[in-house]
């Protein structure tokens, strides 16, 4: 599973929610390139992509995940404005909780997008 947050202390977080939840976790990818290098070397199942990196929209690492039909969870402290950046991905607020993470991930995984908040 790739995750891609910026924010040391959410990325910590989640990652340990995810391997609480037994997955392994790649990255996080703490930049959009960094998170393009990562989507081309590795087989990714899923990914948690935090919607603003470093101030800058994720609509690059976004795109490079559906081209590989990979999918994923966006994550974002924008709410209901990330809508239609996500394009039928499950979205979570930032602060989530692990819970809140599974749910959205489940949803991903099965093909059913929307908010999961």
């Amino acid at each position: 599973m790739l995750l891609v947050e910026d924010e040391s202390v959410i990325a910590m977080m989640a990652e340990d929610f995810l391997t609480e939840l037994g997955i392994t976790v790649i990255g996080p990818a703490t930049s959009i390139n960094a998170a393009l290098e990562l989507i081309s070397a590795n087989d990714i199942d899923a990914a948690v992509l935090d919607l603003n990196i470093r101030g800058e929209l994720s609509h690059r690492v976004a795109e490079a995940l559906r081209l590989r039909r990979i999918p994923m969870v966006c994550a974002t402290g924008y709410g209901q404005g990330a809508a239609e950046f996500a394009r039928g991905a499950p979205i979570i607020d930032k602060p989530y909780s692990e819970d809140k993470l599974a749910r959205a991930l489940q949803m991903a995984l099965h093909g059913a997008g929307g908010t999961n908040e």
